[in-house]
């Protein structure tokens, strides 16, 4: 199962490309700017998920 991290992080990044076009869309460059720093945020989340996901898959074997 992915970790929780990677889960919310896919989520963020999905979140913030909707809030970018809606400010594509409508001419609101704030709503643009806010989209974008939520998808490298969720971007940032996604990858610390996958580093905890790898590090738990290697001590297994």
């Amino acid at each position: 199962m992915p970790d929780h991290d990677r889960i919310e992080g896919a989520a963020k990044d999905l979140g913030g490309k909707a809030k970018e076009t809606a400010g594509k869309v409508t001419g609101d460059e704030k709503l643009k700017a806010e989209g974008r720093a939520d998808q490298v945020e969720g971007k940032i989340q996604n990858a610390f998920g996958g580093a905890k996901d790898a590090l738990r898959d290697g001590n297994k074997h």
